[in-house]
């Protein structure tokens, strides 16, 4: 594997618990195409893997899993359609996971939490700090210091503020303490081509949608939000952010397919058979990520809902910290005192 991040990741217990075949818990035979929505643009790190994972299922189901892109709203335009889609099994949804455990608590979308959603988990991606290839900053210490004197000149080109770039020059921001200026594009992958382009001066979206520009000379990637050096084939290696920034708190940042409770129970029985029969074990998935410089890591269930925990918390309670959270986490069972969660009152 080329990629080196110091994440504790699960990768076949959900497989071992299962204890069903894929051939003989087949409950559910679809018949029509699954609309799979993606609420970001074309070329980003959530489109990049449902393009990956679609086409495993769909040969699975025995019918199409159309990846149909509708961005807006940091995601929560096209989460939206999801949640007020029939529960018939036939619309379903991918996101970084934080994301929809978390919209309700920065006001996007309202009265919905982790608890809505039947997890798949498919990789673990993590933000890289980058800046145009001809740019003034030749490591994130120059950056750094910038940001500090003049932050408010600094561009920075996320896809929202609660998508994974948004999320990661926020905490950059809350330990450093520096202003800068966020341009917000439809997803990661355009934010990145603009800011190889030189639209904005900085990216801090996920390597996934960076890493095709570094390795072309686009891109100069400056610091992985990790605490291990980031590695990927012909590059040389991404220093990690607590190089400079040691105290940083960081989580895996895990993305995967979302359906909505409520939907029959056999669409569930069959989903979770195929995930483990053929998403656990995936080549194009392991590829993709050994690729692109994410993290192969699927799971589901139980297991895939105590791995996303983690990040769920951090991204809630930083969103306190910055006066962001409309609704106090408290709301979805978070208690940002202890860093821990509680139930809902």
């Amino acid at each position: 594997m080329n990629t080196r991040l110091l994440f504790v990741l699960a990768g076949g217990a959900s497989a071992l618990l299962l204890g069903t075949s894929l051939s003989a818990a087949q409950e559910w035979q679809p018949d029509r195409p699954i609309n799979l929505i993606v609420p970001w643009g074309a070329g980003g790190s959530t489109d990049q893997i449902s393009r990956v994972t679609a086409p495993i299922l769909a040969e699975a189901l025995g019918v199409d899993v159309v990846v149909v892109n509708q961005p807006g709203a940091s995601g929560a335009i096209g989460t939206q359609e999801v949640l007020n889609a029939p529960r018939d099994g036939y619309t379903w949804t991918a996101n970084a996971i934080a994301n929809n455990a978390t919209y309700s608590v920065t006001g996007l979308l309202e009265d919905t939490d982790i608890d809505d959603w039947h997890i798949y988990l498919s990789v673990a991606n993590v933000p890289v700090v980058s800046v145009p290839s001809d740019s003034e900053f030749t490591d994130f210490g120059q950056l750094l210091e910038a940001l500090k004197s003049r932050g408010g000149e600094i561009t920075v080109a996320t896809a929202g503020i609660t998508s994974s770039g948004g999320t990661a020059i926020a905490a950059l921001s809350d330990e450093a303490g520096f202003e800068y200026n966020m341009i917000t594009y439809d997803g990661g992958g355009p934010a990145a081509i603009a800011t190889a382009s030189g639209e904005a001066m900085v990216t801090t979206q996920l390597a996934v949608e960076q890493t095709e520009l570094i390795r072309g000379g686009r891109l100069r990637a400056l610091a992985v939000l990790s605490n291990q050096p980031l590695v990927l084939d012909g590059v040389d290696p991404i220093p990690p952010i607590t190089d400079y920034l040691p105290e940083i708190e960081l989580a895996p940042d895990y993305f995967g397919i979302f359906v909505p409770v409520g939907v029959p129970d056999e669409v569930i029985a069959t989903l979770d058979a195929i995930w483990a029969d053929k998403v656990m074990s995936s080549e194009a998935i392991r590829t993709y990520a050994e690729t692109f410089g994410a993290v192969f890591a699927p799971s589901f269930g139980a297991e895939a809902r105590a791995l996303a925990m983690p990040v769920v918390i951090l991204e809630a309670c930083s969103s306190v910290a910055r006066g962001e959270a409309v609704n106090d986490p408290s709301t979805i069972g978070i208690d940002c005192e202890t860093r821990t969660e509680v139930g809902v009152p």
